[in-house]
């Protein structure tokens, strides 16, 4: 069986770059460009793991994740933060998160959907 992957990013260059690279490396792939239809995705598909950017146009990436992680069918989910803000705060904001790790932008086309995998249990 597929994994599925739901990439919650507003910028469309981004979002299908990481689609298309995620479904030549065998993905079944949902996208969403903001927080809120994130959200609804996850819950309605339950993906094996969720890319998030931080930075989204109705809310922070970190405030999805906080709301999905309240939830008892999406909180064990693993969420990627795929995000060009690699400052210090924005890696504060998300090392509280529990089962998120982080991914800097520009990614690497090459090792980006390996990577992804290493998050998935």
């Amino acid at each position: 069986m597929r994994n599925k992957a739901l990439v919650v990013d507003d910028n469309g260059n981004n979002l299908m770059l990481e689609k298309d690279l995620l479904e030549v490396a065998g993905f079944e792939v949902f996208d969403a460009e903001n927080a809120a239809d994130g959200i609804a995705i996850a819950k309605r598909e339950k993906p094996d793991i969720i890319l998030m950017d931080v930075r989204l146009p109705d809310m922070r990436g970190t405030e999805a994740a906080r709301i999905l992680r309240q939830d008892k069918e999406t909180r064990d989910i693993p969420i990627v933060f795929v995000t060009a803000s690699v400052m210090a705060e924005g890696r504060e904001e998300i090392k509280d998160i529990p089962n998120s790790g982080f991914m800097g932008k520009p990614i690497n086309t090459r090792t980006f959907a390996k990577e992804i995998k290493q998050f998935i249990k």
